[in-house]
């Protein structure tokens, strides 16, 4: 029996694989593992295909995810790109110009405009027709083809299953891209998300050549010292609310700046929070250069709806896990943050909505 998910029609990719040659791959700003692992397989997917592909994102591949792409094909778009460049010229990022237009823009592992970046404006001024996978709870934003499971794992699933359907042979680089993918997206394997058919898929991963223990050292086990320091600082921080059911901490920019860290070096420090025990929900705000408020929010046991609470603040992801960008200052965030999550955590059913003030 199939290990796809019956919830997506791919019949309709067969028609754009019979019409379109070339594709470019996209996909939210600070791209993660299941990101970045999604638009690695589907450009080997699609290569095997006889496509000609490229993956241009809005923000460069973190150093702690820079495994995945060891020749470096994920270009980076650049302040000069003119927004109509993609179907109608070529487009012009830092490394590895395309030399070739897009007939088709695939976005992966979201639908939100918010969440493209200078994307956005590549696509809202592209020709060319687009299409997107997507495993993100609420309705999709961009417009276009839509293969949209919220109940998928994580889009590398959705990835996988299509590979399943159009009779693609996973190589072992594709199955690496996607284990990360879906690991990554899953907790490794220890959310709600995942499934005795996440497992399935999984399998037929390793059987392709995919290999967990090389995959958990470089994810989990090069810390560089200035991850190691900046983890301190934000446990150092971390404060309990309500009876401990709801853990917080956060980070400030001149935190990056002493330990000489990447911001990419904190995109998972909100685990940390939730690994106390009685915690039901934590809370990560990070401090952005230009203002903003970053917020990683994650919930267990169904205590919290991730997802609708941080739609209050113009974000979204899971019930388990989403976030959002909220203007700062940090003080004031963490307030309205704190007190929308306390309806939620005294067992109401709703969120309340922001203090706009």
């Amino acid at each position: 029996m199939s290990a796809g998910h019956a919830a997506i029609d791919w019949s309709a990719w067969r028609t754009l694989l019979d019409r379109h040659e070339r594709f470019l791959l996209t996909t939210h700003v600070r791209p993660d593992g299941d990101a970045l692992g999604s638009e690695l397989a589907l450009a080997e997917l699609l290569e095997v295909c006889g496509k000609q592909v490229r993956i241009l994102n809005a923000d460069r591949v973190p150093p702690r995810l820079a495994f995945l792409d060891p020749h470096q094909r994920i270009a980076v778009l650049t302040a000069e790109t003119p927004p109509d460049a993609v179907g109608g010229a070529p487009v012009r990022p830092v490394e590895q110009p395309p030399d070739m237009l897009a007939d088709v823009i695939v976005v992966v592992d979201t639908s939100a405009w918010g969440q493209l970046g200078r994307m956005a404006d590549v696509l809202r001024g592209s020709r060319a027709p687009c299409v997107v996978i997507d495993h993100h709870a609420g309705a999709a934003e961009v417009a276009g083809m839509l293969f949209h499971d919220p109940q998928a794992e994580a889009a590398g699933r959705l990835v996988a299953d299509l590979a399943e359907y159009l009779g693609v042979p996973l190589s072992a680089s594709m199955a690496q891209a996607l284990y990360v993918a879906i690991a990554t997206d899953t907790g490794w394997f220890r959310f709600p998300s995942t499934r005795s058919s996440t497992h399935q898929v999984v399998a037929r991963l390793l059987e392709a050549g995919a290999c967990p223990s090389e995959i958990y050292r470089q994810l989990y086990e090069r810390d560089s010292w200035s991850r190691a320091q900046l983890r301190s600082r934000a446990l150092a921080r971390l404060a309990l609310e309500l009876d401990g059911r709801l853990a917080h901490t956060y980070l400030l920019n001149r935190d990056f700046e002493e330990m000489e860290a990447d911001r990419s070096d904190a995109e998972d420090f909100v685990n940390m929070a939730l690994m106390l025990d009685g915690t039901c929900a934590a809370v990560m705000l990070t401090e952005q250069p230009g203002g903003t408020v970053k917020l990683s929010l994650r919930s267990r046991d169904d205590a919290v709806d991730c997802n609708r609470t941080a739609a209050l603040f113009g974000g979204g992801g899971h019930r388990a896990a989403a976030g959002a960008t909220i203007p700062g200052p940090l003080a004031d965030v963490r307030r309205r943050v704190i007190e929308s999550l306390r309806p939620q955590l005294a067992n109401e059913h709703a969120p309340a909505p922001p203090n706009p003030t």
